[in-house]
């Protein structure tokens, strides 16, 4: 097979993972495979077909077998903490009326979160709130 079809092969894989399914990381081993045996005949490196498709397949398990299980859970385990430093007492204004335990959005910081009336009192629409604690990313909010 000629290098840029090697070339073709492996970023169609890399943009099917990427930006068409969730192959759980396996389309991005195999197209990095791909990538590669195009980039060594792309070098000159002259093979039969066979070896290439040999070096392939060698390469997309290995790597896989590797590298696969520690990259995934690097780039899909997020565990929604926020690393910024949230200030208790800051205040936000609820869209809705709260009734307690209830939940509703709010705008914070230039992002929407969720708020979650942690008062035994209702806040009403328009109002703002005090945030009282931070679990995650649900803002925990009092009536001010």
């Amino acid at each position: 097979m000629p290098w840029w079809a090697w070339l073709i092969l492996g970023v169609g894989l890399l943009g099917v993972e990427m930006f068409v399914i969730d192959a759980q990381f396996y389309l991005v081993f195999l197209g990095i495979s791909a990538v590669v045996v195009g980039l060594f005949g792309l070098a000159g490196v002259a093979t039969p077909d066979w070896a290439q498709w040999l070096i392939f397949s060698v390469l997309a398990v290995v790597t896989m077998v590797a590298f696969r299980r520690r990259l995934y859970q690097l780039v899909r385990a997020r565990s929604g903490h926020v690393e910024e430093r949230l200030n208790v007492g800051d205040r936000v204004l609820v869209p809705v009326r709260l009734e307690p335990g209830q939940s509703c959005r709010v705008d914070y910081r230039g992002s929407s979160w969720t708020a979650r009336n942690a008062d035994t009192h209702v806040i009403e629409a328009g109002r703002e709130a005090a945030i009282a604690q931070v679990d995650g990313l649900t803002l925990q909010v009092r009536a001010s």
